[in-house]
């Protein structure tokens, strides 16, 4: 069973930074684009930030020049470093990733559980 486990998130002041980090496990023959979502109260998800396995990074304009994506292709993991947080990130980030089971013929999306991040003033 392929699965994302989500670390990092937590309250945080406006200003400061956090780190949020992902690890894909289980039978996974490949994994394509990895990356980060993150959900308003009352909001559809929205992408914050996603990475090729090639490495190329595009991120929404919001938080351009102070969240930075990573990946490590060895480890299946990702993450999404975030500074000069404001008030307005405050949001629950999802992890998710195009991942192609062994097994399968497809890549299929997963999604971790979730984390909050709350960015106080």
């Amino acid at each position: 069973q392929v699965q994302l486990v989500e670390s990092g998130g937590g309250l945080v002041q406006a200003g400061g930074s956090l780190r949020l980090s992902c690890a894909a496990s289980g039978r996974i023959l490949s994994i394509n684009v990895m990356g980060w979502y993150r959900q308003f109260p009352g909001k559809q998800r929205e992408l914050v930030a996603r990475i090729t396995s090639g490495g190329s990074a595009n991120y929404v304009d919001s938080v351009k020049g102070r969240f930075t994506i990573s990946r490590d292709n060895a480890k299946n993991t990702v993450s999404l470093q975030m500074s000069s947080l404001k008030t307005e990130d405050t949001a629950v980030y999802y992890c998710y990733a195009e991942i192609r089971p062994w097994g399968d013929f497809y890549y299929r999306d997963y999604w971790g559980q979730g984390t909050q991040v709350t960015v106080s003033s």
